[in-house]
């Protein structure tokens, strides 16, 4: 019998489904760094979210470890250079909240376009400002996305049946994947979009994609999208580019410290804002939990 841990809830149809492939998951949530130590050397196989770090000293503890599966995109919670040099495989299911992601870039997109923060604020305070919410339709702008892999390519098909004109910008990709979408270079891109998205990772080396420069290039009428990952967009330089008007207005599920404690950034009227909810829907974490057992169950058929 595979020893399998569960640190991390994962929906109940991904549970089941190892379940019924003869495994007895034992789940252990909000382990500290130590308890986990102590744990994790009985354990084959592990399915973490974003809350378990598996760091290097922890790893080394890990004795009889051979897979480790993140329900979900990113591994920066994972120290993959010692996990490569011990031999211990890391999966991930990163098209599982694709969708969900990209729904959530167009609704901050819609949420800007119509002065739906404001709207919902004023209201609750009994204050009816009809006349200061004047706001656009997304159809006939132009939408900009930077990243066209999953997430940005969804982005493109559900903007393009909106009406919008898509272009896109990728350092690694030079032929659309997405048919009507023109690929572009990044100063266009900047200067051209209407609607700005970003669907990349975030590389600490390079630091941010948007920052100073970059929000100069910007329509004073264009809105910038950040669902990816924090750090993407300098938020100094946002604040900057709100306060001084180089942009219309901004929207962010993701930050550079989570939760933010930045009161300043977090202050503007014309800015859209959701706590990491990217992945949060009922149909992405269904599908999440139930990659994350697919991995899993194919990866120990395979060692037998």
């Amino acid at each position: 019998m595979v020893k399998l841990l569960i640190s991390d809830p994962i929906a109940d149809e991904g549970v089941e489904k190892l379940e019924r492939a003869g495994f007895e998951p034992d789940h252990k949530y909000d382990l500290s760094a130590e308890e986990l130590k102590d744990e994790i050397g009985q354990y084959e196989g592990i399915v973490v979210r974003s809350g378990t770090k598996l760091r290097a000293s922890i790893l080394d503890a890990a004795e009889g470890l051979k897979i480790i599966v993140r329900a979900g995109v990113g591994l920066d919670n994972i120290d993959l250079d010692r996990a490569d040099e011990l031999g211990i495989e890391v999966q991930n299911t990163p098209a599982a909240s694709s969708n969900s992601v990209a729904e959530l870039a167009l609704g901050h997109m819609f949420s800007l376009a119509r002065e739906i923060p404001r709207g919902t604020a004023s209201l609750k305070k009994q204050k009816w400002i009809k006349s200061d919410l004047y706001g656009t339709e997304l159809a006939g702008k132009t939408l900009g996305i930077i990243g066209v892999g999953r997430i940005g390519s969804l982005v493109a098909e559900k903007g393009m049946a909106l009406g919008m004109e898509a272009i896109a910008y990728d350092k690694f990709v030079e032929e659309s994947p997405v048919e009507g979408v023109e690929m572009v270079n990044l100063d266009r891109l900047l200067s051209d979009s209407d609607y700005l998205t970003l669907h990349i990772p975030f590389i600490e080396s390079e630091g941010a994609t948007i920052a100073e420069p970059e929000l100069k290039k910007m329509k004073d009428s264009a809105y910038l999208i950040n669902c990816a990952r924090g750090g993407v967009v300098d938020e100094k330089a946002l604040k900057q580019a709100l306060s001084n008007d180089w942009i219309a207005g901004a929207a962010l599920d993701v930050f550079t410290e989570e939760p933010p404690e930045d009161e300043e950034l977090l202050s503007f009227e014309n800015l859209s804002l959701t706590p990491h909810l990217g992945a949060s829907t009922a149909e992405a974490q269904t599908r999440v939990g139930t990659q994350a057992a697919d991995e899993l169950i194919d990866f120990f058929d395979k060692e037998e």
